[in-house]
């Protein structure tokens, strides 16, 4: 067997089944943001989408971090450009950018691309950190980009051989990137060792203030301020599922059972974006998204899993 974390052997049976559960829906949470964001592709403008939906995940995580914000104000002042990098990254590229590229892609596709993030978070450690990969995550990065290859290509070489890909993938893979680097920035001594939602509300708030001067161009050139109930509700549907609940629900997994079993979950992301998308985009899986996913998947598996799990049991 396996060995538990500290947190996972000392946590009171009733706290631990209560986060395992909710570690079962974080996925389903985080999923929804293509699935909704592809939804709203056509009713919403993609920075007015992103700035809304921000800008209400910071109104609603205010309260609860209120004290915290003023209690660590000098930390957060003092690397206030590491958190305005943090926001551009987190809240543009991963907001605005994806939904950009959601006009011209499909949710599918975009979830099998973004499941791709932990293993360019491993190559990006690699490369800024000098934490070198073993030879099992060297195969798991060479697996997870061969299948991201296969989506890009959608199964046709000569999409390869001519470079023509949708260029809403291309935006996808580019938003999976931001996220790695926005993740391993977070990893920084000065960041790890501030409260989640006081770190999250922070950069919630920048990245609002970011995408405020391109929200109001959208409302003043494109008349795109939203007016209808369907606007509105995906703004909704992307603050308080995307946003809120997803963070809240894996962060509470990862202190009451610890990130090594709260991550394995994560695998579920690609599970819950395709068939939301089947289901409710009316979106078909073809024989390309399958041997996409069947690298994306084995490659992060490869790269991201303790290595205890690959060791031959005696």
């Amino acid at each position: 067997m396996t060995s538990q974390t500290p947190a996972d052997n000392s946590v009171d049976p009733r706290l631990r089944r209560r986060a395992l559960a909710l570690l079962v829906v974080s996925p389903l949470f985080f999923s929804s943001n293509l699935i909704i964001g592809r939804a709203a592709a056509q009713t919403v403008e993609p920075s007015t989408l992103a700035f809304w939906r921000w800008l209400i995940a910071f109104m609603i995580l205010l309260p609860f971090a209120f004290s915290g914000l003023r209690k660590h104000r000098a930390t957060l002042l003092a690397h206030a450009g590491e958190l305005v990098v943090l926001g551009f990254l987190g809240m543009t590229l991963c907001g605005s950018l994806i939904y950009v590229a959601l006009k011209s892609t499909t949710a599918t596709n975009a979830t099998l691309i973004y499941t791709s993030s932990p293993v360019l978070i491993v190559l990006l450690e690699w490369l800024f950190r000098g934490i070198r990969p073993g030879a099992r995550q060297m195969l798991g990065i060479a697996l997870a980009f061969a299948g991201v290859a296969t989506i890009l290509m959608k199964g046709d070489i000569d999409r390869l051989i001519h470079f023509r890909f949708n260029p809403g993938d291309i935006g996808v893979a580019v938003g999976a990137l931001a996220w790695a680097v926005y993740s391993v920035i977070l990893r920084r001594k000065h960041f790890t060792g501030l409260p989640t939602i006081v770190l999250f509300c922070a950069i919630a708030g920048t990245g609002a203030a970011i995408l405020a001067p391109f929200m109001a161009y959208e409302a003043i050139r494109l008349d795109a301020f939203p007016r209808t109930q369907e606007a509105w509700m995906s703004i909704l549907g992307v603050a308080v599922f995307a946003s809120v609940l997803a963070f809240s629900t894996f962060q509470y997994g990862v202190k009451t059972v610890g990130p090594s079993i709260a991550g394995v979950f994560m695998y579920l992301l690609p599970v819950y974006g395709v068939s939301l998308a089947v289901l409710f985009l009316g979106e078909r899986v073809q024989a390309f998204h399958l041997a996409g996913f069947a690298g994306v998947a084995t490659g992060v598996a490869l790269t991201t899993l303790p290595k205890g799990l690959f060791r031959r049991r005696t």
